[in-house]
Formats: structure tokens, C-alpha cells, sequence
């Protein structure tokens, strides 16, 4: 399982950069980027986007 972005609900707002304990997220043109290798599948980012584009699957 790890962290999936909705690229086209995201709005780069950097929050889930800002709650991932793992340093694991980045933004990349406004939209952010999950490095799969550091994620921790905590659900940390996907409770704290407000627009719902992060999923754990």
C-alpha cells in the first residue's frame, strides 16, 4: 500500500508535505508527488488534504 495522488483534484497546497512524517512528499508543478520508496502508509497525508486528492491503496 502506498499513498496515490489525484493529480487532477490536488492543488498544490503543500499541507500533505507539511504532515508527512516520513518526508516522503514533494511538489512537482503544483501538484504533489509520493516517493513510494519513503512512505510509510501512515494515512497521515490523506487525512490532512483538504480536497480529498490523496488516497491509500
Amino acid at each position: 500500500m502506498v499513498a496515490k495522488v489525484d493529480a487532477d483534484s490536488c492543488t498544490g497546497c503543500g499541507t500533505c508535505v507539511d504532515e508527512c512524517p516520513a518526508a516522503a512528499i514533494s511538489l512537482n508543478d503544483d501538484i504533489a508527488v509520493v516517493d513510494e520508496n519513503e512512505c510509510l502508509d501512515c494515512g497521515a497525508c490523506e487525512d490532512a488534504c483538504p480536497n480529498n486528492a490523496i488516497t491509500i491503496d
